[in-house]
């Protein structure tokens, strides 16, 4: 419901902003949708559209909402919307998904061999459904062939507030940045996201190999220990490894260890060299670029913004 009505408040907002400094309003916002009455969250809330599919519209902006709920079913519920987006991108539409929008925008097939992004907890389901989509670990923000995709849950308002500031100017976006008290340049969801790994692939072996790296995550595991764990030739573990997890094993271990590191600056009082040791690290420096390269935040940055334990 959110990702209907901010794009609509924030670019209407933008014009009242616009004509008080007594320049032209350039956005007419409109909601177009298959019905005029369309029910959202079973019938919870409803959204009465100013225009419908038939109707003769030519956009120059569209934003995909986010979906809800199962994820196939809302994509399979939304198809009558695709060939309209198709239609307004090939006369020269430019199209923003928002959050788990991005599902209904790769199944138009206009984001195929192209990047996108979406929300952090449903990579592993979108890289499934989209194999040909090349989705972006951690990013708020994509955007390619006119073609735009944010990060998950509140990201979107970077993306909203880059599209004000392409289409009027940086004075203006900060101006809005500041009336919603929205971050303008934040740039990455990583510190929000929490691995879970790779799990619903059929490859029994490597399942074996995460459940090895994650039950001793204080261990330095090799690459040539998981592969004669599970009685594989080192080359073709790598291979089915990045096939099953799409993570290259070190990869994979390095973000089970932040993971695990992010849990215990989260939920105790230990510093950053308690916590380093916990996850195996003995160099401080390697540590520390390993942990911001998952996080975009230094080890003492994440703890303190996260852990009021440790600031009491």
């Amino acid at each position: 419901m959110q990702a209907i009505a901010d794009p609509r408040y924030l670019f209407t907002a933008v014009n009242q902003f616009l004509a008080h400094s007594g320049k032209e309003m350039l956005f007419n916002v409109q909601l177009v949708g298959e019905k005029k009455e369309v029910l959202l969250n079973e019938g919870l809330f409803s959204v009465h559209t100013d225009k419908q599919l038939g109707d003769k519209t030519q956009a120059d902006l569209i934003f995909i909402p986010a979906l809800f709920g199962d994820i196939p079913k809302a994509v399979a519920a939304n198809q009558p919307l695709v060939p309209w987006i198709v239609n307004q991108y090939q006369r020269g539409a430019e199209v923003a998904s928002l959050c788990v929008g991005a599902f209904l925008l790769a199944s138009t097939g206009l984001l195929d061999g192209r990047k996108c992004s979406t929300h952090w907890g449903f990579i592993n389901e979108f890289r499934q459904m989209y194999p040909n989509v090349e989705v972006v670990d951690g990013s708020i923000i994509t955007e390619e062939n006119r073609l735009y995709s944010s990060g998950g849950a509140n990201s979107y308002w970077s993306l909203l507030l880059h599209l004000v500031e392409k289409y009027t100017d940086r004075e203006t976006a900060i101006l809005a940045s500041k009336y919603f008290a929205v971050d303008i340049d934040r740039t990455n969801q990583s510190a929000f996201a929490m691995f879970t790994g790779q799990k619903t692939h059929q490859d029994e072996a490597i399942r074996k190999a995460q459940a090895h790296i994650e039950n001793n995550v204080t261990e330095k595991i090799t690459v040539d220990e998981l592969a004669d764990l599970v009685s594989i030739g080192r080359r073709s573990f790598e291979r089915r490894f990045k096939q099953a997890t799409h993570n290259s094993v070190l990869e994979y271990i390095q973000r089970v260890k932040v993971e695990t590191a992010k849990r215990s600056f989260e939920t105790s009082k230990k510093n950053i060299s308690q916590v380093m040791f916990d996850v195996g690290y003995t160099d401080t420096k390697a540590f520390r670029t390993t942990f911001k390269k998952v996080t975009g935040l230094t080890p003492i940055e994440y703890r303190n913004k996260y852990n009021k334990i440790a600031l009491t």
